[in-house]
């Protein structure tokens, strides 16, 4: 498997990878009911995709990584280096998403992404990792939990306010 950002050219995010990325999102649209992130899960269109990528792209720290294995995308990780509210105090990395096509759930992509993004922040020095899971999706709080992260607290999402968990893996050196 192979994990690599996703690098605008020309301050564009170039057309084949981004209808690869749509399509990606458009399997999953199970996930994307229950999140409400696109009007219609059903009929998740490039556009709509661009304009999210490019929002998550404007953050400060952020990152998209693409997963790749045997040159098919597989999954996407949205990364950001920070908590985005500096006053926050919380010294950790956040991922953002773990998108895996949904036609190859259970295939072990998910832990072998989340394992690359983590590794990634090992390298970097950082000494744990956070994110949040939507509580009504208690599919991913399961799948978080058994690679080792553990709920913190209950919290609302930054931006929608939605109610989740928010979970943290300590990181150890390799």
């Amino acid at each position: 498997m192979i994990l690599h950002p996703l690098v605008p050219l020309d301050g564009a995010l170039p057309g084949p990878v981004l209808t690869e990325i749509a399509t990606l999102y458009a399997t999953n649209h199970a996930f994307f009911e229950l999140s409400g992130d696109f009007p219609d899960p059903g009929r998740i269109t490039v556009e709509q995709v661009a304009a999210a990528l490019a929002d998550e792209l404007s953050r400060d720290g952020a990152e998209v990584l693409l997963a790749r294995s045997a040159g098919r995308l597989v999954g996407l990780a949205t990364t950001l280096a920070h908590h985005p509210d500096p006053a926050s105090g919380d010294p950790d990395p956040w991922i953002g998403l773990l998108l895996i096509d949904a036609t190859a759930h259970r295939e072990g992509y998910g832990r072998v992404v989340a394992g690359l993004v983590e590794d990634r922040f090992r390298a970097a020095g950082r000494t744990g990792l956070r994110l949040a899971v939507l509580d009504n999706n208690p599919n991913a709080l399961a799948f978080w939990e058994s690679q080792g992260y553990t709920v913190l607290r209950r919290a609302k999402d930054r931006e929608p306010g939605r109610d989740c968990a928010v979970l943290r893996k300590p990181l150890e050196a390799p």
